[in-house]
Parts: C-alpha cells; structure tokens; sequence
C-alpha cells in the first residue's frame, strides 16, 4: 500500500506534465502548415505524370515499375553561425531565406527534424565532393547549434552520434562519406569549426582517419594537390582546399601545407 501511495502522485505528475505540453501553443504551428502544403503540393505535381503526352518526340507514356525516391548518400555536418536553436530554426522557416537543413541538434541535445530524409534541403550551396557537384541531391544536411567559437556540448555530441547511427543503417551510407560543410565548399565555408571531434566520429564509424605517421617517408614526388583530389576536394581554390583539409584532420587552420600534413594525406590518398 506504501508503494501504491508513492506511485499514484507520480502519475499524476507525468499526466498533468503530458497535459501541460499538449496544451502548449506551438511556435512554429503556421511553419508546419505550410510546410504540409508544400508537401500535399509535391505529391500533386508528382500525380500529374504523364503530363499530356505533348512531347514532340513522345509516342506514349509507358510507366517502369522500377523505380524509388532519393536515396541520401551523403551527411554534411555544419555548425549554425547563430546565437540560438530558436535563430536557426526561424531561420529555417523563413522563405526568404531559401536555406534548410534536415535536422538541428541544440546544444543541450534537443534533435530538431525539418525535412524527410528523403526530400532535398538546400543546406549545402554551391560545393563539391570528388565528382559530385550536386551536394543537396544526395546529402542529408545536419546542423549544430554553435556560432562558431565554441567547443560542442558533450550532449549535443552523444545526440549526434545517435542520429549518425540511425542514418548509417537507413540508408546504408558509406563511412568516407560523412564529412563537414567547410570540406565541400573550402573558399566559403569553414564549419563545423576546428574544434569539432572528428578523430571520435571516424571511431565510431563516420568518417574516414589515418593511422600513425611515425616512420612514413612521404615518397620524394609526392603531389599533395593530386592526393587532396583524390581524397574529394575542389582544387579551385588550392590555399582554401588545403586549410579545410588540415582543419579537418589536424585541427589546424594556418594555409601552408606541412611535412606532417603531407604524411596525413599520404595515408588518407590510399
């Protein structure tokens, strides 16, 4: 009976708490409506296939049974450059803006997702990756609450994993193809910022390292210009390429390219 008088407050506090949360006016309540709209709008231009059969060459429609929506074979990690979650996700639901990401991590942990994983965000801009130059086609974009200047908060970083996690089985994405904003568009961007643990990412399965460099010899023809390529950069911009390439291995953000940074990439190029 002691146990029964213990419980029974409780469960009325989870209730009036559940009560409390549903009845909470939602701050992006019109958002999410137009955001349906633009969905059911979607699905509609999607129904109207074929269109007319007007084309000039066509002779008739002949629906393939084979076939399936994008497939994200990429994740692109960012930092926000805002003060806030509640910055990014306003800035995430303004149409002016024209920029989205599929899911905001806040830095107390707190996973926002505003967009299927299926569906394009336009979180990646102009950039590229090896031979991919449409990076929102098949990325999904992840932003982290963070202006910049700071280090990540540790259940920012467990939340993240967890959602890494869930992604890498979903859609069976390939460990080398987690990679950062600043790596696919190195002459605009640099997140997310030197401080960002990419070293424990890679352990745990995202994204690719290098092993230890003590006793490489760096072969005396070494084109470190060929091995950035080949590891996925734009050489467009070749001082910008090589900064966001040491940023993200070695945490470093000086532009020259180094002895140690030349074993790093030797061993990354294999």
């Amino acid at each position: 009976m002691k146990a029964n008088r213990t419980i029974l407050p409780l469960s009325i506090a989870v209730i009036m708490m559940a009560l409390v949360f549903a009845c909470s006016p939602n701050p992006y309540a019109k958002t999410n409506r137009s955001h349906k709209k633009q969905v059911k709008a979607i699905a509609k231009s999607l129904k109207q296939f074929p269109p007319d059969n007007s084309m000039s060459t066509a002779g008739r429609w002949v629906g393939t049974t084979n076939m399936s929506i994008r497939k994200p074979n990429f994740v692109i990690i960012h930092h926000t450059a805002q003060n806030s979650c509640d910055q990014t996700l306003r800035t995430f639901t303004l149409p002016r803006t024209k920029v989205s990401s599929h899911y905001v991590i806040c830095k107390d942990g707190t996973v926002h997702q505003m967009l299927n994983d299926y569906l394009r965000a336009h979180h990646a801009g102009v950039g590229s990756w090896g031979n991919n130059t449409d990076i929102n086609s098949s990325s999904i974009g992840i932003e982290l609450d963070n202006n910049g200047f700071e280090n990540f908060d540790e259940r920012q970083l467990n939340s993240l994993y967890n959602l890494l996690d869930t992604l890498k089985k979903r859609h069976d994405i390939p460990a080398a193809n987690f990679i950062g904003h600043g790596d696919i568009a190195p002459t605009r961007k640099n997140d997310p910022n030197w401080r960002f643990p990419w070293k424990t990412l890679s352990a745990r399965g995202f994204g690719k390292w290098y092993g230890d460099t003590t006793g490489i010899q760096v072969p005396e023809h070494f084109d470190h210009l060929m091995a950035l390529r080949v590891v996925g950069y734009n050489l467009k911009d070749s001082a910008a390429a090589i900064r966001s390439f040491k940023q993200h291995w070695m945490q470093d953000t000086t532009r020259p390219m180094t002895e140690e940074a030349k074993k790093i990439l030797f061993l990354l190029a294999q």
